[in-house]
C-alpha cells in the first residue's frame, strides 16, 4: 500500500470566517491638516483703519490680532462753549474665530486689549458772550474769559463680540479673501471730564466768579458734564461693522 503524500485535515484547527474579507478595521475619518500658513489683512470700520494677522488653530477655527489708528478733528459749538476737539481712534484686537459649518460663516468672541479711543477739547467762550451750564445762563467776564478743557474715554480692556463671513485663511488654494463682519466693543459707560477756568458773571455781567472755585459754578459744571455722559451713554456698546481684504501666504 502506498502512503498518501497529503496530511490529513487537523480535526482541530479552526475553520476559515466565512466573514474573513469582512472583518477588516473601520476605515479612519479623513483628517483635514491645519493650513501652514498665516494671513495678513487690511480693514475699514467705525475703529478707524486697521491690519490683521491670523494663524490656524484647528481646522475650522483661527487666531486674529489686529490693531485700528485714526484721528480726526472738528470744532463745534455746545451751549455757548465753543469746542476743539480731537477724535484719536487707537485699539488693539484679538479675536477667536470659529467656523462652525466649515464655511466662510464665522462667530468671533474676543477683546479690546487696548482701547485708546478718546475725545479730547480745547474749550473757551469769549470775552462778554453768554453761556450755558446746566440750564442756568452766564456771561464770560471780559476780564477773564472762560476757558478750559474736556475728555471722553472708555475703558481700557473691553469684550467683543463680532460675526460675519469670510476668511483670511481659506481652506482651499485660494490666496485672497474679503472678510464682512458686524458686532459690538462692549466698553462699558463713557467717562468724562469737564475743567473750566476764568471767570463767570450773571446776566448782567455782574457778580463774577472764580469757575473753578465758586461753589454754586462748580455745581453746575459737574451738572454739564454729567449731561454730557448721558447723551452718549449708548456708546457703551459701541457698534462696529468692517469690510477687508486678505491675502494668504
Amino acid at each position: 500500500m502506498v502512503a498518501s503524500s497529503h496530511p490529513s485535515p487537523d480535526p482541530n484547527a479552526a475553520s476559515p470566517s466565512p466573514n474573513a474579507a469582512v472583518d477588516q478595521p473601520a476605515p479612519t475619518p479623513p483628517i483635514h491638516p491645519l493650513p501652514s500658513r498665516i494671513a495678513v489683512g487690511v480693514k475699514i470700520s467705525p475703529l478707524g483703519p486697521g491690519i490683521e494677522v491670523a494663524t490656524p488653530v484647528t481646522y475650522r477655527s483661527n487666531l486674529r490680532f489686529g490693531f485700528n489708528a485714526f484721528s480726526y478733528g472738528r470744532g463745534f459749538t455746545s451751549d455757548g462753549i465753543q469746542y476743539n476737539a480731537n477724535l484719536n481712534f487707537r485699539s488693539v484686537e484679538t479675536h477667536f474665530d470659529w467656523f462652525p459649518f466649515a464655511g466662510s460663516f464665522h462667530l468671533s468672541p474676543g477683546a479690546m486689549v487696548y482701547n485708546g479711543n478718546q475725545l479730547t477739547a480745547n474749550t473757551s467762550v469769549g470775552a462778554g458772550q453768554q453761556f450755558t451750564l446746566n440750564n442756568v445762563n452766564y456771561i464770560s467776564d471780559p476780564a477773564s474769559p472762560v476757558s478750559g478743557t474736556g475728555k471722553v474715554d472708555f475703558n481700557k480692556v473691553a469684550p467683543t463680540f463680532l460675526l460675519g463671513w469670510g476668511n483670511l485663511l481659506p481652506r482651499s488654494h485660494r490666496h485672497f479673501s474679503v472678510p464682512f463682519e458686524f458686532g459690538a466693543v462692549f466698553a462699558g459707560a463713557p467717562k468724562t471730564v469737564l475743567n473750566l477756568t476764568g471767570s463767570a458773571c450773571d446776566t448782567t455781567g455782574a457778580n463774577c466768579a472764580n469757575v473753578a472755585t465758586d461753589p454754586a459754578i462748580q455745581s453746575n459744571v459737574v451738572a454739564q458734564q454729567n449731561k454730557i455722559k448721558n447723551d452718549i451713554s449708548f456708546l457703551k456698546a459701541y457698534p462696529v461693522i468692517s469690510v477687508g481684504f486678505g491675502y494668504k501666504f
